[in-house]
């Protein structure tokens, strides 16, 4: 049986070693003719969230209150630590099968920061990264307006980043209002 991304990246981050997830590491056991497809490990019955056992976001600790004007309020910074698709895509793939979706086309989700970029999450670490759909009502594209509104906030000064932070944790769907920003 594979280790879910999630197991291997625990064990890796527990050792204090960066996570390097490679695909023969993360990639779901093959199923020959009439053999039954692995079981989800993670549960869909959160969405338009991830399941909070499997995602609960982390955050990077570089980015604090007293950092955001040299980070995440500096245009252009996420792209200095977002993370290559050669390290993220294994990521995705096994997260489509840890979540049983049935659609597994790679192309109909975002390896998706639980915890944003731009408001301080972690970068590579597997607790903060899923496959987020982009299908649906709140989806994908749906949550990046809500954490681009939150960043200006916390960089205009109106929301705490620890506040911004937490109403993404929380549910993305509410933190807007939740903030009183919407």
């Amino acid at each position: 049986m594979a280790l879910s991304k999630r197991c291997v990246g625990a064990a890796v981050l527990a050792a204090g070693l960066l996570c390097a997830v490679s695909q023969t590491a993360t990639a779901a056991p093959a199923t020959g003719p009439g053999e039954p497809a692995p079981l989800a490990t993670c549960s869909q019955s959160y969405l338009p969230l991830p399941d909070p056992a499997c995602t609960p976001g982390a955050k990077n600790p570089d980015v604090t209150q007293s950092t955001i004007d040299s980070t995440i309020c500096v245009s252009g910074w996420t792209s200095t630590i977002r993370p290559p698709t050669s390290y993220t895509n294994p990521l995705k793939e096994q997260g489509i099968a840890d979540y049983g979706y049935s659609d597994t086309s790679m192309s109909d989700y975002e390896e998706d920061h639980f915890l944003p970029l731009e408001l301080g999450g972690d970068p590579r670490a597997p607790e903060n990264l899923w496959p987020e759909p982009h299908a649906g009502d709140e989806n994908s594209y749906s949550k990046d307006s809500v954490e681009n509104r939150l960043k200006k906030a916390v960089c205009d000064g109106e929301v705490t980043l620890n506040a911004a932070q937490d109403a993404m944790l929380t549910d993305w769907t509410t933190a807007e209002s939740v903030l009183g920003l919407g």
